[in-house]
């Protein structure tokens, strides 16, 4: 679920990466695990999903799984903004120096 992500293709709603393992008793004919699947919604929540996603830096992942009573899935999504550039530099400059200290605490045991 970590790559997956969902676009929009003529109005409809579509999940993309999000792999789905086959029931292996069903049939040797199955389909590919990471298919684009359609998502069920109604058409106020699509417009509003799409006005969300024409923001820039902003795009719609999957939070959370749900296996419902009747065999279908249910998704929980949410819109998110990318980081910035300078965003991902203080993590990576964080994580380094975290690294380092963890290093020097070892060793000075």
């Amino acid at each position: 679920m970590q790559d997956a992500y969902i676009s929009f293709h003529r109005d409809e709603a579509y999940i993309y990466n999000m792999h789905i393992s086959p029931y292996q008793e069903a049939s040797i004919f199955n389909e590919e695990p990471t298919r684009p699947r359609k998502l069920l919604l109604n058409r106020r929540e699509i417009r509003k999903l799409q006005s969300d996603v024409q923001k820039a830096g902003y795009t719609i992942i999957p939070l959370k799984v749900y296996l419902n009573d009747r065999g279908l899935m249910k998704i929980e999504i949410a819109t998110a903004k990318g980081k910035k550039l300078h965003d991902k530099r203080q993590d990576i400059a964080k994580r380094d120096a975290q690294r380092e200290m963890s290093r020097a605490m070892k060793y000075n045991r």
